[in-house]
């Protein structure tokens, strides 16, 4: 619900509030605290017949602003605390989600969650839940983002605004910021909290004839580390200088990737470590004649994936849906690959610890400066990023798309003309076994809907024979 469109107070007895709250104590109880969402999960559980009982309680705000044609377009703010219900009976489970938490309403929602299980077909998969575990508090809040108003997200946009209007380009752009708390309770003595705040800004410049465009993103857990101005100065440079675009040959090329776009294709490969994927030969990682591929070399010895949860440039929550404590896990060390993700009910069957995807992916790196790559290469294509990124082949985790917003040609070591966008097929494990170089690791905005989405930390590569398929006329 709006809070603009709150109407007036209807706060139960415990002093809890549903959607209905009115808009300034909405805004005062944004996100629960961790004593809160314990009062809150305990009642929820003193209603509970089932077996079993797994109380999950969201609570927080989203902020967003739009810009377009170098004025703002739109800005909204909303505000909820959600409460999910499973209740489990033997092998059967049911869930009700319910933004209302008085008692009445939990009550018929608890209600509702065991009916439905009693319902509902046996899982020959269902795990029971955890008891109780121990977390490392979790580290990604950031008062800077969790207190930025329209004001503030306004005046970031005028950052960028401001200049391309003065230097007769257009900007459009993206502001989202997230401050929330999940907390997770269950029937066997099980509580989980953790709070954290994440932002992106995105903004794409063009000249006034269309033929020009720029991008530049940035996002982090913390609004004090971005810096609107020079992601606008960023995009203006990208649309000046790829006016008139030329087109080249379709081919294999050598590549220099900005970090965005190694980010838009490195995601993929940790998305596909799921060892049961693997196990029943449906991935890349999967071994010809059966099994996974761990121990096995995969990619160029200078990479290695990971995952941390207090990785300080890529913060995430320290358990994952079900409980299980979240920690650093390496996916790929040296190229060889060390981890596959685990769910409980597989890595019970496989004799293995389990071991949930931690969230965060970061990549390893080298030295070089984008200066040096492009000096390095006798004619190759810079791209700042990807976009309309669609799967193709699981098995080598191939994927299609298109160059946007600042392709250019280089020849002789530098940057000599804009080019027309590309249409490539190509898989990240392909790209990272044509290493050629890499640059220092930076956060990244990797997600095409334009969003925090996943936090990625990878450097700039430079790859040889990347595939590229057909030309793109498209700005």
């Amino acid at each position: 619900m709006s809070a603009d469109a709150a109407p007036p107070d209807q706060r139960d007895q415990h002093g809890a509030y549903g959607v209905s709250a009115p808009r300034s104590l909405i805004v005062a109880a944004r996100t629960l605290g961790r004593e809160e969402c314990e009062a809150l999960a305990r009642r929820v559980l003193s209603f509970a017949t089932a077996d079993e009982t797994r109380v999950t309680i969201n609570s927080g705000n989203r902020g967003n602003t739009r810009f377009a044609v170098n004025q703002i377009s739109t800005g909204g703010d909303n505000y909820n605390a959600t409460v999910s219900i499973r209740s489990s009976v033997g092998k059967r489970s049911g869930v009700v989600n319910t933004n209302k938490l008085d008692d009445a309403s939990l009550r018929a929602a608890v209600q509702l969650a065991e009916q439905l299980a009693k319902l509902s077909p046996e899982d020959p998969e269902a795990m029971p839940e955890l008891g109780a575990q121990t977390y490392a508090e979790s580290k990604g809040w950031s008062e800077s983002t969790a207190s930025l108003d329209p004001s503030a997200r306004a005046n970031a946009a005028r950052a960028i605004t401001e200049p391309a209007r003065a230097a007769g380009l257009v900007s459009t752009g993206y502001l989202e910021t997230q401050a929330g708390a999940t907390a997770l309770a269950n029937s066997r003595g099980l509580f989980a909290y953790g709070r954290q705040t994440a932002l992106s800004l995105t903004t794409t410049v063009r000249t006034q004839d269309g033929t020009g465009s720029g991008w530049a993103g940035a996002t982090s857990h913390d609004f004090a580390r971005l810096d609107p101005t020079e992601l606008g100065a960023r995009a203006i440079d990208k649309a000046r200088r790829s006016v008139d675009p030329v087109a080249v040959e379709p081919g294999r090329y050598t590549v220099i990737l900005e970090p965005t776009a190694v980010g838009n294709l490195v995601q993929f490969i940790t998305f596909a470590m799921s060892a049961r994927n693997a196990d029943e030969g449906r991935s890349f990682f999967s071994k010809a004649g059966g099994g996974n591929k761990l121990g096995m070399k995969v990619v160029d010895e200078r990479v290695s994936l990971w995952s941390d949860p207090l990785d300080p440039e890529a913060y995430a929550n320290t358990f994952s849906g079900d409980g299980l404590p979240l920690t650093k896990a390496t996916w790929i060390e040296n190229g060889v690959v060390r981890n596959l993700s685990y769910d409980r009910f597989w890595a019970q069957k496989q004799g293995r610890a389990p071991l949930p995807f931690g969230g965060t992916v970061r990549m390893s790196g080298g030295t070089a400066s984008m200066e040096d790559l492009i000096a390095s290469t006798d004619r190759g294509i810079l791209v700042t990023r990807f976009w309309y990124i669609r799967p193709v082949d699981p098995r080598t985790i191939l994927y299609t798309g298109l160059t946007r917003d600042g392709t250019f040609l280089i020849e002789r070591g530098r940057i000599t003309r804009a080019v027309k966008n590309l249409r490539f097929n190509e898989s990240p494990i392909f790209m990272l076994n044509n290493l050629e170089a890499m640059g220092r690791p930076v956060r990244v905005s990797a997600s095409e809907a334009g969003g925090p989405g996943l936090a990625i930390v990878v450097p700039p590569i430079k790859v040889r024979d990347f595939n590229f398929t057909s030309l793109s006329d498209a700005v």
